[in-house]
């Protein structure tokens, strides 16, 4: 009699490529809502809720910056787990996941205010309309998750008690 096994699948190598990247169209919608010059639901103050004003375009931009930092970090949580059969190959992946993510939630975060904000004139500046002055913000996002990555990483070794101590407190044991 022969036994039945269930095969299991492995988990696809490019989950950790697909999900950081689709993580980015809300992230992107949500970079509107709270961006001064976008909806601005974080200030909600009237000064801050049109691009015309130069003071907004820093702060739009530092709003995508945060929200890829936090996005970084949540991933590189998820890739600092120990029980990854091959974590190199999930650490480029999630990087190069996290690039995509960063692009889609700018690009999500444009759609959004050209679908649901009123129309700009933008002739005197492109900044006035909702847009990102600062495109290394988009490296953010990779860069917080590999040094996340890095410190996790750094911090679990540095917990772990050397191995030999472990076979000399067990000889000591055995020697009693």
């Amino acid at each position: 009699m022969t036994k039945a096994t269930r095969r299991t699948r492995p988990r696809l190598p490019w989950a950790m490529l697909v999900i950081p990247a689709a993580a980015g169209v809300p992230l992107g919608v949500l970079w509107w809502l709270l961006a001064p010059g976008g909806l601005n639901l974080i200030t909600r103050d009237p000064a801050f809720g049109s691009g015309t004003n130069p003071d907004v375009w820093l702060l739009r931009d530092l709003t995508l910056a945060a929200l890829l930092v936090f996005a970084g970090c949540l991933l590189a949580v998820v890739l600092a787990d120990r029980k990854r059969k091959d974590p190199q190959a999930d650490l480029v992946a999630g990087l190069l996941g996290a690039l995509c993510g960063a692009v889609l939630a700018w690009q999500a975060g444009l759609l959004a205010a050209q679908l649901w904000a009123p129309a700009v004139d933008a002739s005197a500046n492109a900044s006035i309309a909702f847009s990102l002055r600062a495109w290394p913000v988009l490296l953010l996002w990779p860069a917080a998750t590999a040094v996340s990555v890095f410190v996790l990483e750094l911090l679990s070794l540095l917990g772990r008690k050397p191995a030999t101590e472990h076979a000399d407190r067990r000889t000591l044991r055995q020697g009693q």
